[in-house]
């Protein structure tokens, strides 16, 4: 228990470094710029293939579940608010956290054990402002971008499934999906906890791969680690911020 508080205790303190080092410079805007094409660019293949078959799937289902009541043609409604109240922003996030995640972890993991981390500190450069605080804004500002493509690509399949395979009307497909959908409750709310969700992740992947053991096993204990850890905080927070934004 003692060491486990004193974990959450670095951590903490890890977390206010980062916000304190996160000073807008040429150089942190130029970083920042090469790490949202890095972790936020790189990651629209698996966004896009997730979120098309996410969106077939969840129409399937709800299409047959919906069927056994006679509603049917209200299968959108179920598609919207599930994705942007809870899906879209959770799933796109754990993908995240599985192509992102685990590559900011591993690259730092691998600048501790060739001492480069400790090289940036003799030379009097802040490591955690070099390396990590471009990393955790350009997951910020990446992943909520990566939710409404996750979203767009869902919304897509999910309609190419219901009009053109099931026989709904398209119009009462986007009909039935606006009215039920709030513009400030259910899209802003997932914007939020989607940049909510990408800070978790950056931070957990930063903080175990800023302070791995500076071994390549240590490099992979602490890449493990991180994508665990990660896809866990984003599930607690998921749950806790749906339970006090959807009353």
């Amino acid at each position: 228990m003692i060491a486990g508080i004193r974990a959450l205790g670095r951590a903490g303190l890890f977390s206010l470094s980062v916000f304190r080092a996160s000073k807008p410079t040429a150089d942190f805007f130029a970083e920042l710029v090469r790490e949202i094409y890095k972790i936020g660019g790189r990651s629209l293949p698996i966004i896009a293939v997730g979120g098309a078959f996410v969106g077939l799937s969840l129409t399937l289902l709800g299409y047959r579940a919906l069927e056994t009541y006679g509603a049917s043609n209200q299968v959108s409604v179920l598609i919207g608010l599930g994705l942007y109240r809870e899906l879209a922003p959770v799933l796109t996030a754990l993908l995240f956290v599985g192509r992102a995640g685990s590559s900011i972890s591993a690259e730092l993991g691998l600048m501790r054990a060739t001492d480069q981390i400790t090289a940036l500190g003799l030379m009097a450069i802040d490591p955690v402002a070099k390396v990590v605080a471009p990393r955790f804004w350009a997951a910020v500002i990446c992943v909520p971008l990566l939710t409404a493509f996750f979203c767009s690509l869902a919304l897509s399949a999910s309609w190419f499934q219901a009009v053109q395979i099931l026989g709904i009307d398209s119009g009462m497909f986007w009909q039935a999906m606006q009215d039920a959908v709030d513009f400030r409750a259910d899209f802003l709310t997932a914007f939020l906890k989607s940049a909510v969700f990408g800070g978790t992740a950056a931070l957990v992947a930063s903080y175990v791969g800023f302070h791995a053991e500076p071994t390549i096993e240590g490099t992979s204990v602490a890449t493990t680690r991180a994508v665990v850890n990660a896809s866990l905080l984003v599930l607690m927070f998921n749950f806790v911020m749906s339970a006090f934004l959807f009353r």
